[in-house]
């Protein structure tokens, strides 16, 4: 046995590690880090959401299966590799989508199925509450569902005792705690910055906008405790345990960060909750954060503002869309290759016709494609129609075919974050990159660099994800000195020398993407025709 395997081997016994768990839209991983920070092991389960009733949604069981054997899978990799067993760690942090709506009973009883951050279906609420606040209130927001739910005079309303978001939910479950990270509570309901707490103001305008008093509902009262990053958020109970680790191993007491939502896992993996950094999440759906340096001068529909972990302000451009179309085509080539007799594993397949896209015309040749496999709520659309255009003119090969449904996949995006750099002239140092958009070596990094005009760099630590992100602010709970903010601690402990592979924008590149982003503004109408005639 090597000095590095008896060491990882015993910091494992002793529990001189730390466990982060990220529930995202397509995977859940779990991973086990050490006082180092770098990763040990790590389990992965695939999942997928659900289209019932005209609401995207997971089950509950579904969500537990993949907890469940996401955390046996790293503990079998751990066993495999150095013959030990993960009986404590230092501290387990929860991370999952963000936004959403979990609404339960006083029994603890789900009273509605899980509404996911996909769905588009709180157009109403959402205008409503945006005006009320004179703040921005997206449809992902949990707030904006609880209140169409009140709109649409939905009977579970009068039962609700609590409501969270879904790393709030296994957080719950784990420790007893009704808690949330200030980052993933800034997508349930508008933050007061200085008292890092839900804004009380805004409560109170809620609940009398809403007849409170008829409707025998506070607001305040069912909302989660909010808590910032390197606060202790409870202790794993016995029951939690045995939920968490379906062995029965793993020992109850260890204490918890609070849980936070993948956009503030997401900056912590990428180094960027400090002022003028920023980063770009792409996979199933595509966001930008960067925190800002100011407030916003007002409101906009298509800006969101969150926080950091630590609750510094952060603009985000959320678009629900942005591989899953280009995912599905792939698997149509891939069953055209099989076909004909042929067998090409999925990297190779991606790289390859991925790296077409470089070789395409600069705005794609004139096609015009929307990934639209949900709604999209900066261009206003509550159901989505994927669709694939071209006209007799247009130059349609395999390089621009692929090159345009990159281009699409940050359409929306591109569309939110003119407002920030034109409108608003928010400066950012740094973008970093993260996510299945950037799998393929340059491509992603390219086309992003040309959509947003500005260089695009990406850590090899990125690739970890939110599982490791939810780590590190574990790792920050348990080792941070005194005062020290979560940006130093990442600086210094965990990113030190690190400076990632960077792209910068090719001239021809932004200038193909903004004629394509005028013929996709354009055809915005042909989408629109599409929804509403083809469901």
């Amino acid at each position: 046995m090597s000095c590095e395997t008896n060491y990882i081997r015993n910091i494992i016994i002793n529990g001189q590690t730390v466990i982060g768990i990220e529930l995202g839209s397509s995977r859940i991983k779990t991973v086990l880090i050490g006082a180092d920070n770098t990763l040990i092991a790590s389990g992965n389960y695939e999942w997928e959401n659900r289209y019932i009733n005209s609401i995207w949604t997971y089950s509950i069981e579904d969500i537990w299966k993949g907890v469940q054997d996401s955390y046996q899978k790293m503990t079998r990799s751990v066993k495999d590799k150095f013959g030990v067993a993960v009986k404590t760690t230092g501290t387990i942090g929860i991370s999952a989508m963000m936004h959403g709506y979990m609404a339960f009973g006083k029994n603890n009883r789900l009273l509605t199925p899980f509404r996911t951050w996909r769905n588009n279906i709180t157009g109403q609420a959402s205008e409503s509450l945006t005006k009320l606040f004179n703040y921005p209130v997206p449809q992902r927001w949990s707030i904006a569902h609880l209140y169409q739910a009140i709109l649409n005079q939905e009977e579970h309303v009068s039962e609700i005792a609590y409501m969270t978001t879904l790393s709030g939910y296994i957080h719950w479950q784990l420790t007893g705690q009704k808690v949330l990270g200030i980052g993933d509570a800034s997508g349930m309901f508008p933050i007061d910055l200085k008292t890092c707490d839900f804004n009380s103001r805004m409560i109170m305008q809620f609940n009398e906008a809403i007849n409170s008093d008829k409707l025998q509902l506070n607001l305040k009262n069912i909302l989660p405790t909010v808590m910032v990053a390197g606060e202790k958020a409870g202790e794993l109970t016995a029951e939690g345990a045995k939920l968490l680790d379906i062995t029965g191993q793993l020992q109850a007491g260890i204490p918890l960060c609070p849980p936070e939502g993948d956009a503030g896992t997401g900056m912590v993996a990428t180094n960027s909750v400090s002022v003028r950094t920023g980063n770009v999440s792409a996979g199933t759906s595509v966001f930008a954060m960067i925190v800002l340096e100011k407030e916003l001068s007002r409101t906009y529909s298509e800006i969101d503002l969150v926080t950091t972990p630590e609750g510094k302000l952060v603009a985000m451009v959320h678009s629900n869309n942005c591989t899953s179309d280009y995912d599905a085509w792939m698997g149509l080539f891939s069953e055209a290759i099989k076909a004909l007799g042929m067998d090409i594993g999925k990297p190779k397949l991606y790289d390859t016709l991925l790296g077409l896209a470089l070789k395409g015309a600069s705005d794609c040749g004139g096609l015009l494609a929307y990934g639209y496999i949900s709604g999209e709520h900066i261009t206003h659309f509550e159901e989505g129609c994927p669709l694939f255009v071209r006209t007799s003119k247009s130059s349609f090969n395999l390089a621009n075919f692929m090159r345009v449904n990159l281009f699409t996949a940050l359409g929306a995006l591109k569309t939110g974050l003119n407002i920030l750099f034109e409108e608003e002239a928010v400066r950012v140092d740094k973008i970093l990159g993260h996510g299945g958009f950037f799998k393929t070596k340059e491509v992603g990094q390219k086309i992003m660099s040309a959509a947003i005009n500005a260089p695009v760099s990406i850590m090899e630590t990125a690739g970890e994800g939110g599982a490791w992100g939810i780590a590190l602010l574990g790792s920050y709970m348990l080792n941070r000195k005194n005062d020290e903010s979560l940006g130093s601690f990442l600086n210094e402990k965990v990113f030190a020398g690190e400076q990632g592979r960077s792209v910068n924008p090719d001239p021809a590149d932004v200038a193909g993407f903004n004629e394509f982003m005028k013929r996709y503004t354009a055809g915005l109408a042909v989408e629109r025709a599409a929804v509403d005639y083809l469901k």
